[in-house]
């Protein structure tokens, strides 16, 4: 783990604040960046997250998933988490709350807005910060990469329908065009651009030129988050410091979401007896969301001060602290799984 990476929490915290500050300060500025954009894609958004993608997706190796066969477990439990249960109990949450329990602190339209931005961030799994949350796990780094793998070639089909379904369902109108483009730019052209890198680095086979690449490159996609979380809390500056109460009531559903998922998920990785180092990146996979995604589609979709984008905002807010203390109870709870199959064949070789 680098610095940035160990201290990920302190620098997003201090983001968030700075956004928050810069925002309130010099809210023309944002006015201004915000109105940089094509066909409803703010293009300084479109940038910094691209720098935060593309360096990760450089580590996804399709040719890792011709071994899903060996282990299909924790595959087939993340990818049943992730598109066959995670997007609809987070739609069906956020009904709940904004719909029936909220339903008398925030107006229909706001509240069909909120739904929106969780629905975004339910529909889209993690892929780029599983990494690091499977290296603090101790994770099979190449199962990792399989399972982000399947999930990246499962969403840029998936997002937009399951997504169009489930927004269709909450009365939210759908654009399909802007949808479409926000999948194609932000997922399927950074996969095909890491993919492309991959090669060319790792044409000699030695990996010695690819891990270079990545281990230089892990500082510059931290940065475009950081850079991202400053101006998405610089957009939303305004309306957080004049409405707090409506980051409360966002991330009480998120918070809820969050945890059952992740124990709905290590459950069945305890019942299925997966090895510690694929249960945990599975389930950490499966908890997470591609905020960035999410943040991205919905700016596309409602625009940058919406309470759509306020909602997948607070997904950033809410996810990394949260997934830490996960990443923690992971590691403690280790000794509850089964060793991984290497350890297993190693006690087996030495002692018979």
């Amino acid at each position: 783990m680098g610095f940035f990476e160990r201290f990920l929490s302190v620098w997003v915290g201090l983001c968030i604040l700075a956004g928050l500050l810069l925002g309130s300060v010099a809210p023309g500025v944002f006015q201004a960046i915000a109105g940089l954009e094509v066909a409803h894609v703010n293009l300084p958004v479109a940038l910094f997250i691209w720098v935060m993608i593309y360096p990760m997706m450089v580590q996804v190796d399709f040719s890792s998933i011709r071994d899903i066969g060996n282990k299909p477990r924790g595959l087939a439990l993340t990818l049943v988490v992730n598109w066959l249960i995670k997007p609809f109990t987070m739609a069906a949450l956020g009904w709940l709350f904004f719909r029936v329990i909220f339903a008398d602190l925030v107006d229909p339209q706001t509240a069909s807005e909120y739904i929106a931005g969780m629905i975004l961030l339910g529909v889209a799994p993690c892929t780029a910060m599983v990494f690091i949350w499977s290296h603090l796990t101790r994770g099979d780094a190449n199962y990792t990469l399989v399972q982000v793998s399947a999930n990246d070639i499962i969403m840029v089909f998936a997002f937009a329908p399951i997504a169009a379904f489930l927004l269709g369902v909450s009365d939210v109108a759908v654009p399909w065009d802007t949808l479409l483009l926000s999948v194609i730019l932000y997922v399927l052209i950074p996969l095909l651009a890491g993919l492309l890198t991959r090669r060319a680095l790792d044409s000699a086979g030695d990996h010695t030129r690819l891990e270079r690449f990545i281990q230089r490159t892990k500082p510059v996609s931290i940065a475009g988050l950081l850079a991202t979380v400053i101006l998405l809390f610089g957009f939303q500056a305004e309306t957080i410091l004049a409405q707090p109460i409506a980051i409360v009531l966002i991330a009480i559903p998120l918070l809820i979401q969050t945890y059952g998922i992740f124990a709905l998920a290590y459950g069945a990785a305890k019942a299925m007896r997966l090895p510690h180092n694929i249960a945990a990146p599975a389930c950490m996979i499966g908890t997470s969301n591609f905020f960035e995604l999410a943040v991205a589609v919905a700016i596309s979709l409602f625009g940058l001060n919406s309470g759509a984008a306020l909602a997948t905002v607070v997904g950033v807010l809410v996810e990394v602290p949260v997934m830490l203390t996960l990443v923690a109870f992971a590691n403690r709870t280790r000794h509850c799984f089964a060793a991984p199959e290497s350890d297993l064949k190693r006690v087996t070789d030495e002692y018979g």
